[in-house]
């Protein structure tokens, strides 16, 4: 996530309300460090997309927007989930000292958009953080900086057994009711069609492809950007067989797809999409888990990144929750201290119950 095919298409094809800075720290001209920095704009009709709220949610909503609209400057990567925002050479620099460098890029960075654009910087955001990271024990330093901690939903996250050497020996781990509900789900799929898509079918299909993700994005909760258009066929382009798109068709009808990032031994699930009228009849989403988890089993890779919201049907397929933090930090004194509370409010702890398929 932080190669340069990647990078690029940050670069080409971010949303028009993000655009990334890519920063490198060098120690005596040796270069020991980089980090991915996104300015984001947010907008209440972006962020809030879901309707039906209850008056008081409405009005935290409103509170919440107050606090959050305008320019927010983010160390990570807003468009994908966990830790992709910085790397360093651990062996000649202490975290410690990388760290410091990181803050004043970013309060160095602050002040460069205010004097080129005249855009003030209403928030700092250091997103996904295991609680093993390097910053999160970094606490005690991050709070003298008047960061407040916040608990992002938790990534989901499938180890794949070294004894899974095929679909089928992930089937028979299986608990009875969920190897018949992963037969139900196959059978319901018939007679879809799955294709992967290379970059001209990507290019010819892109208006379908976007139609679908936007039904999905446009369902979510919360949401910081909308990607644009050419955003899959620039993956597409810049990372050749680095990044995959499978399309579901049926009668030649595009009606679904999923997309991946290959991340050394490790199956990044991306973006997808679907047909709202197929997803219940065809249990599409569920298809998608179990064929992003078959191309991991037949692969060899040993984790697949299933990312956050859906916990309740991610762990149904045997993804387990990890937890993942961010620091936040407005640049207003008074607004930032009451930055973490509306912010608990707005993010509670999410009832769900975690399933368990192989029944240990």
């Amino acid at each position: 996530m932080l190669q340069k095919a990647y990078l690029r298409v940050l670069e080409k094809a971010s949303p028009e309300t993000i655009r990334c800075y890519f920063i490198a720290f060098f120690q005596d001209d040796k270069l020991v460090g980089t980090a991915i920095m996104q300015k984001a704009e947010l907008y209440a009709k972006d962020m809030f997309r879901k309707n039906g709220a209850s008056l008081w949610k409405q009005t935290l909503r409103k509170l919440l927007s107050l606090l959050l609209k305008g320019n927010i400057l983010v160390l990570g990567n807003l468009m994908h989930t966990g830790q992709h925002g910085y790397s360093f050479d651990v062996a000649s620099v202490k975290f410690s000292v990388f760290f410091e460098a990181l803050i004043a890029a970013m309060e160095h960075l602050e002040k460069e958009i205010k004097n080129t654009t005249g855009k003030h910087i209403r928030l700092y955001l250091l997103k996904d953080f295991y609680e093993t990271d390097n910053m999160v024990k970094n606490h005690s330093r991050l709070k003298e900086l008047q960061f407040s901690k916040a608990w992002a939903q938790p990534n989901m996250v499938l180890d794949v057994s070294s004894g899974w050497n095929s679909t089928k020996a992930y089937v028979n781990d299986l608990v009875a009711k969920y190897r018949k509900r992963y037969k139900t789900a196959r059978k319901k799929l018939k007679p879809t069609e799955t294709r992967e898509l290379d970059l001209e079918a990507i290019t010819n299909e892109s208006f379908v492809i976007y139609r679908l993700y936007k039904n999905v994005s446009d369902n979510a909760k919360f949401n910081t950007f909308i990607l644009p258009e050419n955003h899959f066929s620039e993956l597409k382009k810049q990372m050749g067989d680095g990044f995959k798109l499978f399309g579901y068709y049926l009668n030649n009808e595009l009606i679904g797809f999923y997309s991946l990032l290959l991340n050394a031994k490790t199956l990044e699930t991306y973006f997808l999409g679907y047909d709202v009228k197929y997803q219940y009849r065809k249990q599409l989403y569920l298809n998608m888990l179990y064929d992003m988890l078959e191309y991991a089993v037949n692969r060899n890779y040993t984790q697949v990144v299933y990312a956050r919201t859906a916990m309740e049907i991610k762990s149904s397929v045997g993804a387990k929750p990890v937890g993942m933090s961010m620091y936040l930090k407005h640049t207003n004194p008074l607004l930032n201290a009451l930055l973490k509370p509306i912010f608990n409010v707005m993010s509670p702890k999410q009832k769900w119950e975690e399933r368990n398929p192989f029944g240990k």
